[in-house]
């Protein structure tokens, strides 16, 4: 089974080099910086409208605006900064912010807040296959193979064969390195 997966990685690294680099949205493309990360701090993000940085929880930005904000700032090693952007979302604690906050709670170090997430995550959507391979991830962090294994098998069942979610997943099983972006 291991040398399969290995096998899978690979070829999935040699044919889809975006999506094995991926944080993993709809885009399989990683998030291109912005001013959010380039000029900003303190988890403000750019507004594009006033040419500034601004508290995310200003009502001028709407939700998909403070997503991709927190999805670029996890990208570029900000976790801390994705959290506050997310909890600005006025959307609440729905799957993709569930997911997010589950990512940037692991680039911290908070695997436990992070796993916590993303059951969070599951329970509202069984089939958030991001959620599951970023939670298997963290299982493989933890040294959790068979549990990672599981989230695996789960993507697959879901319909998520040969996305970048099992890509990322698989590879992470295979090799010990998850990513972290």
């Amino acid at each position: 089974m291991l040398r399969m997966l290995t096998g899978l990685a690979v070829m999935a690294v040699a044919v889809l080099p975006h999506a094995a680099f991926a944080v993993g949205t709809d885009d399989d493309e990683p998030p291109k910086p912005t001013e959010t990360t380039t000029t900003c701090t303190d988890g403000k993000v750019w507004d594009e409208a006033t040419k500034t940085c601004t508290d995310a929880k200003d009502a001028r930005l709407n939700d998909d605006t403070r997503f991709r904000a927190a999805r670029e700032l996890a990208y570029a090693g900000q976790p801390d900064a994705a959290l506050q952007v997310l909890a600005a979302m006025t959307e609440g604690e729905t799957g993709r912010v569930l997911t997010y906050m589950g990512f940037a709670h692991r680039m911290a170090g908070r695997l436990e807040e992070g796993q916590a997430a993303y059951d969070r995550a599951l329970v509202l959507d069984p089939g958030n296959i991001l959620a599951r391979s970023y939670m298997g991830q963290g299982f493989v962090v933890q040294g959790e193979i068979e549990l990672a294994n599981l989230q695996l098998a789960e993507i697959r069942q879901r319909g998520g064969a040969g996305s970048w979610a099992e890509t990322a997943l698989a590879h992470a099983i295979a090799t010990g390195v998850t990513y972290n972006h």
